[in-house]
């Protein structure tokens, strides 16, 4: 449910290829003490972006990837019982308080609605966490930052973010990038050559566009990295195109079939 990364201050920072203006408001965003709410479409950089920003600045980053069972114990913590005693055990929103970092819930339209009340005291001007089972009221430090996102595709009446919830947010959209943006992501991900880069973007896109077939999701620039990978490793493209795309955007023979058709076309086979 939850990953810690360390402050990688002072380290190589991690790749991350900008697509606008996105690190000039995330910084901002975090000078002013504001929330931040990062929409876009499953695959298209938005937990990279936030690692790299969390690197960037120097701060903790705790990530919660959030599901239907998600519950505010979760994000704030529980007494747990060892050693023949009860102790207070934090969780990682009440960590990333208590240290100055940042909480990165994603997907958050994942997780109850009532488990997302308990963000509104952190997302407005108060800045407080109150922990009702201890009786703790804490106030975040100038460093802390709340950062959320989701998927809008995915959205529908029961699992969309509410409007007293998303107006506490600044907002940050996120798309597919330009192609030659994707690829100078695949390059530096991957390392491969232009060329591999060109056709692999180049599928992604003509996939994308297909308007006779019904897939539920789109090509993502992250399925277009491991299909670099592995063909920078050495392994055939059609074949490496076939592990990394279609058989991650489908099961249906006769859709696969088609994808497969676009893919021998761009490595002219």
């Amino acid at each position: 449910m939850e990953t810690r990364n360390p402050s990688s201050h002072g380290d190589e920072l991690p790749f991350y290829q900008p697509t606008g203006d996105e690190i000039e408001l995330f910084e901002r965003a975090w000078r002013n003490r504001l929330p931040l709410l990062i929409k876009g479409p499953t695959g298209v950089g938005k937990t990279r972006f936030v690692g790299f920003m969390a690197a960037k600045l120097g701060l903790p980053l705790y990530t919660v990837a959030c599901h239907d069972d998600l519950t505010a114990a979760d994000l704030v913590g529980r007494h747990l019982i060892g050693d023949g005693t009860t102790y207070w055990s934090d969780g990682p929103l009440t960590r990333a308080v208590r240290e100055g970092g940042i909480c990165y819930l994603d997907e958050v339209v994942e997780a109850r609605k009532d488990t997302t009340v308990v963000l509104h005291p952190l997302a407005d001007d108060r800045r407080v966490l109150p922990i009702d089972r201890t009786g703790e009221i804490l106030q975040a430090p100038p460093s802390f930052m709340l950062v959320v996102s989701y998927n809008p595709g995915y959205q529908n009446f029961l699992k969309g973010m509410k409007p007293s919830t998303r107006q506490r947010f600044v907002s940050l959209r996120f798309d597919f990038p330009p192609a030659a943006q994707e690829e100078a992501i695949l390059i530096g991900e991957t390392g491969c050559s232009k060329e591999v880069a060109r056709k692999v973007v180049a599928i992604g896109q003509q996939l994308r566009a297909l308007k006779d077939v019904d897939l539920e999701e789109v090509a993502s620039t992250r399925l277009l990295v491991y299909a670099a990978t592995l063909i920078n490793d050495g392994m055939d493209p059609v074949a490496a195109c076939k592990a990394a795309l279609v058989e991650g955007l489908t099961d249906d023979a006769e859709i696969a079939a088609a994808l497969i058709e676009v893919i021998h076309a761009a490595f002219g086979e």
